[in-house]
């Protein structure tokens, strides 16, 4: 069904056949749920400070008594995140946090632990790009440059193998 065929749909509606499906549809369909639940009672803050604890014990787990936790560096979580909060409609600032924030942890966790993986230098760049991109797109670069800047700085101190990569985004928006 098209869009136009659905406002066509909703137009020969009444008032209570529509909220008979608003609802249905909410009860039918977490997503539904979730969304309505964060329009009316958004609770940013609360959704930040619940991410940003989960993306930081990708890196620094809990410890759980007579276990061993082992960091697993899932850049996953944190992408899980963002396209969460994209769909809910998140002020982008908080987004643009989130991502940063993921990165930074990273590179605090690299700082202290010599890691091995590829993958993992790969993955940093690639939501260093993608945070770029997205701040560029709000319009908010100027906003979180300085924070841009700290972690390609990072990159140079860590002798990150692909700091050219990180220095050839940040030169894109520099001229």
């Amino acid at each position: 069904m098209s869009k136009r065929d659905l406002k066509k749909y909703l137009a020969e509606l009444n008032k209570e056949q529509l909220e008979e499906q608003i609802i249905e549809l909410y009860e039918k369909f977490s997503a539904v749920k979730v969304y309505y639940n964060f329009v009316f009672n958004p609770k940013e803050e609360t959704l930040l400070q619940e991410c940003k604890l989960k993306i930081s014990n990708e890196y620094y787990p809990a410890k759980k008594p007579g276990r061993r936790s082992k960091p697993k560096m899932r850049r996953s979580v944190a992408q899980k995140y963002i396209k969460h909060f994209v769909l809910l409609g998140v002020d982008p600032f908080i987004i643009a946090d989130v991502m940063l924030y993921n990165i930074e942890i990273a590179q605090t966790f690299s700082s202290e632990n010599v890691i091995k993986q590829e993958l993992f230098f790969k993955s940093m760049f690639n939501s260093f790009e993608q945070a770029v991109v997205f701040l560029i797109a709000n319009g908010i670069l100027n906003d979180f440059k300085t924070r841009i800047l700290a972690i390609h700085n990072q990159t140079i101190k860590q002798k990150w193998h692909n700091e050219p990569e990180f220095n050839a985004v940040i030169e894109r928006f520099e001229y």
